[in-house]
């Protein structure tokens, strides 16, 4: 007769077990998944790239184009209406305006994929950060086909290329940190409120203009310079411009608020999207 097994001799079952006492932490858990989900990452870039570029007549080159003609209207309006003196004003204008469309373009289309993000984790589990990881990347991407026609006005204008080029990289990742904080912020909301996305690219327009662009902070009156001050993407421009514009790297306080803002505001943004996963649904 065959005796009941004992208790040390019940195999586990094979897998995972739920333990319903764990305690997990969103801002924790949320990070792991989005990092075993980094290959739809590069897959969702891929897939946007080739879409925005296929049906495009001009491809890739309107990328490239686009800032030029922004520059050609910009250079007649303050350099020649306005009679703004800033020397090599096209590569002081791109060396601006490039990073400023990274930041509004990754931003922007974070706010735009709320709508595929809830259509996608109804069907499947996919933590939604990989979507505004994405639009970032996207912004990546087309930043660096930017960077031609800036080599090219470079050129053309007789402006030197310097070495601190080099340090480009750097900005750049604080140009993504900040982006993908704000980014989260945005589509977090606009998963929730329909019309945050047109609220927020209507608020880009007013902010573009109180960042230092078009124009050197020097020519702001003297009462309405904390704006420019207290503006994050005032240093975070200037911590990409200064290597191609002016020949040096970035003065420590400028780049100490820099990477402060960039810090803050990428871990302000993943908090709240983290604290908002329960009430948008697992993943949101």
């Amino acid at each position: 007769m065959t005796s009941a097994p004992r208790p040390t001799d019940v195999r586990p079952a094979d897998g995972p077990v739920y333990d319903s006492a764990r305690v997990e932490i969103p801002i924790v858990s949320e990070a792991m998944a989005l990092w075993e989900y980094r290959h739809l990452v590069r897959e969702l870039v891929a897939r946007d790239v080739k879409v925005r570029y296929k049906r495009s007549v001009l491809g890739v080159a309107w990328t490239m184009l686009n800032p030029l003609l922004n520059m050609a209207a910009l250079t007649v309006v303050f350099s020649v209406i306005l009679r703004q003196d800033i020397v090599h004003f096209p590569v002081y204008f791109l060396g601006g305006m490039l990073f400023w469309n990274f930041f509004a373009q990754s931003t922007g289309h974070a706010a735009s994929l709320s709508v595929d993000a809830a259509e996608t984790t109804r069907r499947i589990y996919v933590p939604r950060s990989v979507f505004v990881v994405a639009a970032v990347g996207v912004g990546l991407v087309n930043l660096a086909f930017s960077l031609v026609p800036l080599a090219l006005i470079v050129a053309v204008t007789r402006h030197p290329f310097h070495v601190t080029w080099l340090f480009l990289p750097v900005a750049v990742l604080l140009g993504a940190m900040f982006s993908t904080g704000v980014g989260l912020v945005v589509f977090t909301l606009a998963s929730r409120f329909v019309d945050v996305r047109e609220t927020y690219v209507t608020l880009l327009t007013p902010w573009l203009f109180l960042t230092p662009i078009v124009y050197t902070p020097s020519l702001v009156p003297e009462g309405y310079r904390w704006i420019v001050r207290w503006n994050p993407m005032t240093y975070l421009v200037e911590v990409f411009r200064a290597p191609i514009y002016d020949g040096w790297l970035p003065g420590w306080k400028t780049l100490s608020f820099a990477v402060v803002v960039a810090v803050v505001s990428l871990g302000l943004g993943w908090a709240f999207y983290a604290s908002r996963i329960e009430e948008y649904g697992r993943g949101a």
